[in-house]
C-alpha cells in the first residue's frame, strides 16, 4: 500500500538505527532466511549478548582493514571473521577501530569464513559506510528474517536493495534558492539541493548569472569543517574554497558546489580518526586503509547531477584532481578545461599534499 515505506526510505531508517546502536535485519534474495546486523562502532555489550543467543556471529570487515589485521579476505573485498567464544565487546571494537593497533598489534590469529555467500555481509558494510560509521558490522544469520524483524520491531531490508541503492546516485531536488551577497561578489545566490534518499543536503553557490550555453567556471568542493571553518593547516581545503570563490568573483560568474562529503566521503568522525593515525606516523592514504576505507569514498556524480539540474552541460573545472574531471565526463558534463587551483601549501600540510600527488594522482 502507498503508506508502506519504499526501499530507499527503509535505507534512511536503517542508517539512523545503526547510528543509535539498533540492529537491522537483512533478507536474502533466496528464500526467507537472512541476517541481523549491528554496527561494531555502536554495538553495546547487552546487544552483543543477545546477538550471540541468536546464532554464531561473524564480524564483516573490508579487505583494507583485514589487510592490516593479517586476516584472510576470502571474499575479495571483505573478510568474515568468526568470533571466538570468549570475544567480548572490547575485542569486537578493537578489530573495527585501529586507534590502538600500534599499542596492541597482536589481535589474532583470526579465523575467516570462506564458505557460503557474503552478499549480506557486503550489504552490512555498505550500510555502515552510508551511516558514516566505521566499516565493520557484526552479522548473525537467521532462518526467518521477516519474523525476526517483526518480533523485535527492527527495520527489514532486502540485502540486494542495499547493494543496488548504494551503487546509484539519489535524484537531487532543489529545495530553495535565495540571493546572498558575499565579499567576493554582491551578485551571489545560494541553492539548496536535497537527495531523495534522505542523505545530507548539498549546496550550490552561484556567482553572477553564468551563461547556460557556455562552459561554466565551476568547482566541486567537498565540505571540510576543519579547513573551511577552523582554518586547519593540515590540508589546503580552506584556501581552495576561498581561492575558487575569489576567481569566480573576479570573473563575474561561476558555480561552486559545496558537497557534504567530509573527509573524502568518510565523515568528520572518521576523518579525525585518520588524523589520529597520521599522528602515529601513517600518511593520509595509509590512515584511510587502516580504518577500512578506500583512498577516496566520494561520489562526484552528485556534482554532475546538480550541474545538470542547474542547466549546465559544460564546465571549466577548478581542480587539481583528474578523478573529478573523469567522473564529470562519465556523468555527462563535458569538461572543456581543467583550471589549476594550487594554493595553501605550508609547513603542516606539505607531506599531505605530496601524498595526494604521489598516491592519488593530484596535479600539484
Amino acid at each position: 500500500m502507498a503508506l508502506s515505506p519504499e526501499p530507499v526510505e527503509l535505507l534512511a531508517r536503517a542508517r539512523a538505527d545503526l547510528r543509535m546502536g539498533l540492529g537491522v535485519v537483512l533478507r536474502s534474495a533466496a528464500g526467507p532466511h537472512g541476517a541481523i546486523l549491528f554496527a561494531a562502532e555502536t554495538l553495546s555489550q547487552a546487544r552483543l549478548a543477545d546477538a550471540r543467543a541468536l546464532g554464531r556471529p561473524t564480524l564483516a570487515l573490508t579487505a583494507r582493514r583485514a589487510e592490516t589485521l593479517k586476516a584472510r579476505p576470502y571474499d575479495g573485498d571483505l573478510a568474515r571473521i568468526v568470533l571466538p567464544g570468549d570475544a567480548d565487546l572490547d575485542w569486537v571494537q578493537a578489530l573495527a577501530d585501529p586507534a590502538d593497533d600500534l599499542a596492541m598489534p597482536m589481535k589474532g590469529p583470526l579465523l575467516a569464513e570462506r564458505d557460503g555467500g557474503a552478499d549480506l555481509h557486503r550489504a552490512a558494510i555498505r550500510l555502515c559506510k552510508t551511516a558514516r560509521l566505521l566499516p565493520a558490522a557484526l552479522v548473525i544469520g537467521h532462518e526467518d528474517a521477516a519474523g525476526l524483524a517483526a518480533a523485535a520491531g527492527l527495520t527489514l531490508l532486502d540485502g540486494a536493495d542495499v547493494l543496488r541503492l548504494a551503487s546509484e546516485t539519489s535524484p537531487m531536488n532543489e529545495i530553495v534558492a535565495a540571493r546572498l551577497p558575499m565579499s567576493v561578489s554582491e551578485a551571489g545566490r545560494l541553492h539548496i539541493f536535497r537527495p531523495e534518499d534522505g542523505g545530507e543536503e548539498h549546496y550550490a553557490v552561484e556567482i553572477g548569472e553564468p551563461d547556460r550555453a557556455e562552459p561554466v567556471l565551476a568547482r566541486l568542493h567537498s565540505a571540510c569543517f576543519t579547513g573551511d571553518l577552523l582554518g586547519s593547516l593540515k590540508c589546503d581545503c580552506g584556501p581552495q574554497l576561498r581561492g575558487a570563490l575569489a576567481q569566480m568573483g573576479a570573473a563575474g560568474a561561476g558555480v561552486l558546489l559545496y558537497l557534504n562529503q567530509e573527509g573524502r566521503g568518510i565523515g568528520l568522525a572518521n576523518k579525525l580518526r585518520a588524523y589520529a593515525l597520521q599522528d602515529q606516523g601513517f600518511d593520509t592514504v595509509e590512515a584511510n586503509h587502516r580504518l577500512g576505507f578506500e583512498d577516496d569514498e566520494r561520489d562526484f556524480r552528485i556534482g554532475a547531477a546538480i550541474l545538470r539540474r542547474m542547466g549546465f552541460s559544460r564546465a571549466r573545472l577548478l581542480t587539481n584532481n583528474p578523478a573529478k574531471v573523469a567522473m564529470l565526463e562519465r556523468s555527462g558534463i563535458a569538461v572543456v578545461e581543467r583550471v589549476p587551483l594550487k594554493v595553501g601549501r605550508g609547513l603542516h600540510n606539505a607531506a599531505y599534499l605530496d601524498t595526494k600527488a604521489a598516491k592519488s594522482g593530484h596535479l600539484l
